[in-house]
């Protein structure tokens, strides 16, 4: 495993690409912003708005939103500065956080319109049990109908434009087939929705006809309409994941309360509407060797909040950790006892990576920021 000499991200990353000088390409995007003209960028994003609001449609945008930081900045960000009618559309996760309905009520209490999707959660929870148990990712069918709800409610309501948030081809630094640009239809292109075909949440239980929610067909279908869907932070300079934190604070927004190490991060403000995606990152932290604690410390390490030193002793110290009630929480959620939670995890451990020192507890063979050879 190697790390990138400017921040901490390591190779185990999929489609990570690193350059001859072993940095990044997240650690690049950066410093070439610093050339990026954004007053520019601004203007074009202006066009873009002032394009769709011609079209005097019942909406101007239709925004995916969750209630956590980011989606209140796409929200207030579209309604304030661009002046835009905007839909909220949430798709909602099998077993919402108390702290995620709260953030939601939030945002809409905004002077939003909102509609709600949420698949049938007998379906999603087979989903979810079944990629955990094949694939060592629970979260990974639930993102496509996170990402299609929205794409989805434009193409019925022939909403002109699609703001989404972060192109993560360009904040991870992945060489994957999505684009380099301010274009969201390469969402179909993540790493985690293959293409955005239905092929691999299909089996014998469950057919296509039961994943109406989860088909990102809705994505061509916008694009033959001349519907247009862009990523925000593309265009708005003030985008990155502190500054809409606090932004979305300053608005009503709450955070997580719970000691920093049940949580595998060390800022409170992220994964706060599912209570999933915080036992995923035990995987994620088994089979690559980080977690997020770790995409946190490069955020911070490229935008010059944190030192390589000190971003490393908060690597050290939160990543990976989970707080026993969230793992007993899933495995009632998905019927399973907490030994064959730990006997499927430690199929996925990467060995050349970690030690397993006892059941549930795995002893990193890896210094973080160092680079490794088993």
């Amino acid at each position: 495993m190697k790390y990138c000499k400017k921040c901490l991200q390591p190779d185990t990353r999929p489609h990570i690409a690193f350059d001859e000088h072993q940095v990044c390409f997240a650690c690049r995007y950066e410093e070439l912003k610093k050339d990026i003209d954004w007053g520019e960028r601004k203007d074009e994003l202006r066009e873009i708005a002032k394009t769709a609001m011609e079209k005097y449609a019942p909406y101007d945008c239709a925004i995916g939103i969750s209630g956590g930081k980011d989606s209140t900045f796409q929200a207030l960000y579209a309604k304030e500065k661009l002046k835009m009618k905007v839909l909220l559309v949430n798709g909602a996760p099998d077993g919402i956080t108390e702290i995620g309905r709260k953030n939601l009520e939030n945002l809409i209490s905004k002077g939003f319109d909102m509609i709600s999707l949420r698949p049938n959660p007998i379906i999603a929870k087979q989903l979810a049990k079944r990629a955990f148990i094949k694939e060592g990712n629970m979260v990974g069918p639930s993102e496509y109908a996170l990402w299609a709800s929205t794409y989805m409610i434009a193409d019925k309501f022939d909403i002109p434009l699609i703001i989404q948030g972060e192109n993560t081809a360009l904040t991870l630094g992945t060489v994957s087939k999505m684009k380099k640009d301010g274009d969201a239809f390469g969402v179909v292109d993540l790493n985690t929705l293959k293409g955005g075909g239905l092929e691999t949440l299909i089996n014998y239980d469950i057919s296509e006809n039961d994943l109406y929610m989860y088909n990102l067909s809705c994505v061509n279908n916008c694009k033959q309409k001349g519907i247009k869907a862009i990523w925000l932070q593309y265009y708005a300079k003030e985008w990155s994941q502190v500054n809409n934190a606090d932004f979305s604070v300053a608005r009503g927004l709450t955070g997580r309360t719970d000691d920093l190490t049940n949580i595998g991060r060390y800022r409170r403000y992220t994964a706060l509407d599912g209570d999933v995606q915080i036992v995923n990152q035990i995987l994620k932290y088994l089979k690559l060797g980080f977690g997020f604690a770790t995409d946190e410390a490069c955020y911070d390490i490229r935008e010059g909040r944190l030192t390589r030193e000190d971003a490393t002793w908060l690597v050290q110290e939160y990543d990976g950790k989970c707080g026993d009630k969230y793992i007993k929480e899933f495995c009632n959620y998905i019927d399973m006892t907490i030994e064959d939670f730990w006997m499927i995890t430690d199929k996925f451990v990467n060995r050349k990576l970690f030690e397993r020192v006892g059941e549930g507890k795995y002893k990193p063979k890896f210094k973080v920021g160092t680079d490794f050879n088993e």
